[in-house]
């Protein structure tokens, strides 16, 4: 059966790679679709993502792939067109942003199927009242219970198969071993065009400063708050007669946009990381 594949792989640039790696594809009986590919001038890494369809069995095209990723030191991820990575949603009171992800998870749009939200707050503090079959767990959160709620957490992503954590505007700063144990695995949308008005009220903080553009980021959570490699980031313009709400409601709608954009490259394997950076094939 023809399947496609998508390909993506980061490592220390060197000649000749791009024809060993065109030739174990042809060698399979594959065929090119797309690849794109960049290359760092400060770190001299190497990032390439290709696409490409065979009918050669996958074990034997891993075992072709993990013989080249020994040879040339080289990070490497693969996946079919069909496969769907396992999501754990995590969300406070503001749960606009899981109503757009449920919604383009529903109509096929993400490729993510979500094993469980987890909240700090009951299940009646969301707006969002049909979660389907999706099981929904309630973990408080308290300065004394933080440690834990995270074990709670980390341990539903173990028993779930979870691949990717989103918070989806959680409003809780985690601990750097939360952290550690889901490096780049942990997707943040950040309200504001980083690394402007941190904080909880970066709406009020525009406004009183008068800007003229506001935005949400999107990026891979770290140890440093607010400040992981970035995904993705959008803005729109800000009038002078726009009220504080007038800035809440555009603010809602910038961060929708930007979080599921960042999923859906990541899902696409578009996003490499490269240091505190990422690298992101768009088109």
């Amino acid at each position: 059966m023809t399947i496609f594949y998508t390909l993506s792989f980061s490592y220390p640039d060197r000649a000749g790679i791009i024809a060993e790696f065109s030739g174990a594809i042809l060698e399979h009986r594959g065929n090119i679709q797309v690849l794109n590919q960049f290359i760092d001038p400060d770190t001299g890494l190497f990032f390439m993502r290709m696409v490409f369809v065979t009918d050669w069995p996958r074990t034997e095209l891993e075992r072709t792939l993990t013989a080249l990723a020994e040879r040339f030191q080289m990070r490497w991820e693969l996946s079919t067109n069909n496969e769907r990575q396992r999501v754990q949603l995590l969300v406070s009171k503001f749960d606009h942003c899981l109503a757009d992800l449920l919604y383009r998870t529903y109509i096929g749009e993400l490729g993510m199927e979500i094993g469980g939200i987890v909240s700090n707050h009951p299940k009646t503090a969301l707006k969002v009242t049909d979660l389907g079959s999706i099981p929904f767990y309630f973990l408080p959160m308290t300065a004394d219970s933080r440690a834990a709620q995270e074990a709670e957490i980390l341990a539903l992503v173990k028993g779930l198969n979870i691949d990717l954590v989103i918070l989806a505007r959680y409003m809780q700063i985690p601990t750097d071993d939360f952290v550690a144990a889901l490096s780049g695995r942990c997707i943040n949308i950040h309200h504001s065009f980083l690394p402007s008005f941190k904080g909880a009220k970066p709406n009020r903080q525009a406004y009183a400063n008068g800007v003229k553009m506001m935005g949400a980021t999107a990026h891979y959570v770290t140890a440093a708050l607010d400040e992981g490699p970035i995904i993705y980031q959008d803005v729109e313009t800000v009038s002078h007669a726009d009220m504080p709400e007038d800035l809440v409601r555009n603010g809602r709608n910038i961060e929708q946009r930007v979080l599921s954009r960042a999923d859906f490259w990541h899902f696409a394997q578009r996003v490499l990381m490269n240091g505190n950076k990422t690298v992101v094939f768009r088109n």
